[in-house]
């Protein structure tokens, strides 16, 4: 796999790229070694630059984050954006029978990998908090591709392609959320805490 021109043709060609996805093989240990964790480190690399340098904006003022919650944050990050693409693809590999597809865990791993594609690339964005924005944008897209990944790789029939798709939609939501709310709890909890000391 040419990580760059598999970057490039699933962001700019995406129909086309999954047919081609379709018909390759890999282990669920191939997709997160030879893929994810390299691009999953986008984000949380230029998030940690950019709470360095450019901090947060509140009002007339900014503050940078110290160097020891920065990197914790980073790392968290990291590693639970990694572990979050696991259990969505878990997730809906075992909802794979109740929308007329298989039960096929590198299947299922395989499209919601390639389909965070954007939303990794668009975490370049977090270099510059105030663009960070633009990640969620990007990360809209992740979902629009991994529709049309769900559709063609996991070949769902189109009448239970939406209600796949929006449950996938939940899914990834849900564990959005959690691991969110663990990275801050992780990170900014014991923070605020001495802070308030």
């Amino acid at each position: 796999m040419n990580l760059f021109e598999r970057v490039k043709n699933i962001l700019m060609a995406p129909k086309k790229e999954w047919q081609v996805i379709k018909g390759e093989k890999y282990s669920v240990m191939d997709l997160f070694v030879k893929y994810a964790i390299i691009l999953a480190a986008i984000p949380a690399v230029c998030g940690f630059i950019g709470y360095a340098v450019f901090g947060f904006s509140f009002g007339y003022g900014s503050f940078t984050l110290p160097f020891a919650i920065n990197i914790k944050w980073a790392v968290f990050t990291y590693i639970l954006s990694l572990v979050g693409v696991f259990v969505i693809g878990f997730i809906i590999d075992l909802l794979a029978p109740s929308f007329g597809s298989t039960k096929n865990l590198a299947e299922s791993m395989k499209v919601v990998v390639f389909a965070y594609t954007a939303s990794w690339i668009g975490g370049i964005f977090s270099i510059i908090p105030a663009l960070s924005f633009i990640g969620l944008l990007a990360g809209i897209y992740s979902l629009y591709l991994m529709y049309v990944g769900l559709e063609i790789v996991k070949s769902v029939p189109k009448d239970k392609m939406v209600g796949y798709f929006i449950t996938t939609i939940i899914v990834t939501i849900a564990v959005y959320f959690i691991t969110g709310v663990i990275i801050s709890s992780l990170v900014f909890g014991g923070y605020a805490l001495t802070g308030a000391l």
